[in-house]
């Protein structure tokens, strides 16, 4: 199944596509992406330079890190990544900062639109020095992959599978996979002996295998089962 622009049309200009990877590991931070593109040139990419872009878990390495490269090189694309650290993951819990990651993303996507936030409801502060006249400050809408996120700053919109049903999330989607896939080339080098470059920090048997010789790394989620065993309570 291709992905479209059926959700990114319904939504109009201005809307994101926000997508996460590194839920499940053991190690390391997870990361979201966020995207946007005018929504008429999008047409063009869809059956043009970016045709080939889907779901990231559909894709090779190869073609991943590839298409990364056409997506963050397109002129029109603003897109951004963020991460939430495996100290805010203790904290938090993996959801909350999987969605503070995303936050990020978007916010940061914002911010080069030369849009922010709207204040919260009941406040009404006086527009700061510089602000655009009204009107040439785009409205901003989210889409993201999986279940509704509360906490991101704009209204959105939830789509199961978003990844390979949205053009703008399935772009997303490789973003966040390419740049957790790169942190966790830092932690090989950083930390040797785990295979953090081989299973990017899944619980595989040779990970798991890492932890009960090596114990864990300072890049390890604490809060996590196979983790926390091995470390004293939190």
């Amino acid at each position: 199944m291709a992905v479209t622009l059926e959700y990114e049309n319904a939504a109009g200009d201005t809307v994101m596509g926000i997508d996460e990877a590194g839920r499940g590991p053991l190690a390391g931070g997870v990361f979201a992406a966020a995207v946007t593109v005018p929504l008429a040139q999008a047409g063009e990419l869809l059956h043009g330079a970016w045709s080939e872009i889907n779901d990231s878990k559909k894709l090779t390495e190869r073609k991943r890190e590839h298409l990364a490269e056409v997506i963050k090189s397109t002129v029109g694309c603003i897109w951004s990544v963020a991460s939430a650290t495996p100290e805010e993951i203790d904290r938090l819990n993996i959801l909350k900062a999987t969605h503070l990651a995303m936050r990020r993303a978007a916010e940061q996507v914002a911010a080069q639109l030369g849009t922010a936030p709207p204040p919260p409801m009941g406040t009404v502060p006086p527009p700061p020095m510089g602000t655009p006249p009204m009107g040439t400050v785009p409205l901003v809408s989210i889409l993201v992959d999986g279940l509704p996120v509360p906490t991101l700053p704009f209204k959105s919109q939830n789509i199961v599978k978003g990844d390979a049903k949205s053009l703008f999330i399935a772009a997303a989607s490789i973003l966040a996979k390419t740049a957790r896939d790169a942190d966790c080339l830092r932690l090989e080098l950083l930390y040797p002996g785990y295979g953090f470059a081989k299973h990017k920090g899944y619980p595989t048997p040779a990970h798991l295998a890492a932890l009960q010789k090596l114990g864990p790394c300072p890049e390890h989620r604490r809060s996590f089962g196979p983790v926390s065993q091995l470390t004293l309570p939190l």
